[in-house]
C-alpha cells in the first residue's frame, strides 16, 4: 500500500472541499504523506476569506445542496478549512498551488490562505505524485 496520497483539487464547491479535507485528515491519521494540488476553481476557494461566503455545491448534487449545508450547520461540523488545518496538525499534509493557474488568474501566494505552502508546476506535482495514489476532486 502506498504511503503517499495526492489530491488534485480542481473544484471549489463546498462538497468537494469537505471531501478533500476529510480524506486528507484520514490519510494523515494513517501516517500517509498528503499533497493537495489546488488548481482552477479549487484555487479560488483558497483565496483569503473566500471560504467564509462559499455556499456552492457541485452541479450534480445541487438538489441536496441546501440540505447538506443545513446539516453541517445544525451539527456544528467544522468547515472544510478547519478540517484541513486539523489534518495538517495530525500529519504531513501540504497544500500546493498550481503555478499556471496562478499566472493565468493573476493570483499571488499572499492572496491565498496561509495553509498553501508553495506554488509548483504541474510537472513537479506529477513527479511528486507518481509513486503514490492520486484522487481527483
Amino acid at each position: 500500500m502506498s504511503e503517499k496520497l495526492s489530491i488534485v483539487l480542481f473544484s471549489g464547491t463546498v462538497d468537494k472541499l469537505m471531501a478533500a479535507s476529510i480524506i486528507a485528515s484520514g490519510a494523515a491519521a494513517m501516517q500517509k504523506e498528503v499533497t493537495i494540488f489546488a488548481t482552477f476553481y479549487g484555487l479560488f476557494a483558497l483565496r483569503k476569506g473566500d471560504w467564509k461566503q462559499n455556499r456552492r455545491v457541485s452541479k450534480d448534487f445541487e438538489d441536496y445542496g441546501a440540505q447538506f449545508l443545513q446539516v453541517l450547520e445544525a451539527k456544528k461540523a467544522p468547515n472544510w478549512l478547519e478540517t484541513l488545518q486539523s489534518a495538517m496538525d495530525i500529519g504531513n499534509v501540504k497544500v500546493k498551488a498550481c503555478g499556471l493557474t496562478m499566472d493565468l488568474l493573476s493570483i499571488k501566494l499572499e492572496d491565498l490562505e496561509p495553509i498553501v505552502s508553495e506554488i509548483v508546476g504541474v510537472a513537479h506535482f506529477i513527479e511528486e505524485a507518481s509513486d503514490g495514489q492520486i484522487i481527483f476532486l
